[in-house]
């Protein structure tokens, strides 16, 4: 078995602390392995031919935030994602695959955004400081703090401010899930995937419940206000395909449309039509 590769001009000492460092997660691995079987013998044999998860967990990807441990899922249990921020990007393919893999290949019976504290991403967004590639991500962060300015710099200090920023977070991403052609399809057919948002407390090891079982396009118009869709008209750039106006919750999950196409939203039935016309509408949300 290879276990490094000498390069030449670098200390061998450095090499053996980054192969023990490695070799501790084999020896864990191995451990861990032998205390579930003497548990259960058939523990993994059980698990090898299908997966019945009841979650998908959207979840940072900070390595402070053992999605599975905090919540004492075992293997099986908990279908994840992970991203910096927890963000829920239409445009993301890796996102939106699994999502749909969840929703209606696995069935999960609840979908979970979970942020948490002392984010760097949340911090990130917050400054003025360039992250090169990293702002691309980082735009839809900066629009939710743009527009919960006001609360925010209303908060006591900066660890209040990334705390509320958390759940502002977690709202929108909630939100926007809650709009995604997948989610929506879902529940249009009588399946219906519970919504939660949580943070997780890094401080603490705690979960706080933000927001819970949103299971319809009404319940999280109702709970989650400043994620509506409002009425307006936009001559399209042939380029985003979505209208902002200013406000959360603007068209992430709708793809990129050619110049000239409009979207218009029934929202009783959670179709998204398309057709070629110089102006965008949009119709308000039920």
């Amino acid at each position: 078995m290879v276990t490094a590769l000498e390069v030449p001009g670098r200390s061998s000492l450095n090499t053996d602390a980054r192969v023990e460092n490695i070799a501790k997660l084999i020896a864990n691995n191995q451990a861990w392995a032998q205390e579930m079987l003497a548990l259960d013998p058939e523990f993994f044999a059980h698990r090898e031919g299908s997966q019945e998860p009841h979650f998908l967990m959207i979840g940072c990807s900070d390595s402070r935030v053992p999605l599975e441990l905090m919540t004492g899922a075992l293997p099986g249990e908990m279908f994840v994602h992970r991203n910096i921020g927890n963000q829920v990007h239409g445009t993301d393919l890796n996102m939106l695959s699994v999502l749909h893999y969840a929703v209606h290949v696995l069935e999960v019976k609840h979908i979970i955004v979970c942020g948490h504290s002392n984010c760097g991403a949340l911090k990130a967004a917050w400054g003025d400081q360039s992250f090169g590639i990293l702002d691309h991500w980082l735009s839809d962060l900066r629009n939710t703090i743009r527009w919960h300015r006001d609360e925010l710099d209303a908060q006591p200090d900066l660890d209040a401010r990334m705390r509320r920023l958390s759940e502002l977070n977690v709202l929108q991403q909630v939100g926007i899930l809650s709009r995604t052609p997948t989610v929506l399809n879902a529940w249009s057919q009588g399946r219906r995937p519970l919504l939660h948002g949580w943070v997780y407390d890094i401080g603490t090891g705690l979960l706080q419940r933000v927001v819970d079982a949103i299971d319809s396009v009404e319940k999280a118009a109702q709970l989650l206000p400043t994620n509506l869709v409002l009425q307006g008209t936009e001559v399209s750039g042939g380029r985003t395909g979505r209208a902002d106006h200013g406000r959360p919750g603007w068209g992430r999950e709708y793809p990129t449309l050619p110049a000239g196409a409009i979207r218009t939203a029934d929202q009783r039935s959670g179709e998204r039509r398309y057709s070629r016309h110089s102006v965008r509408r949009v119709a308000t949300s039920a």
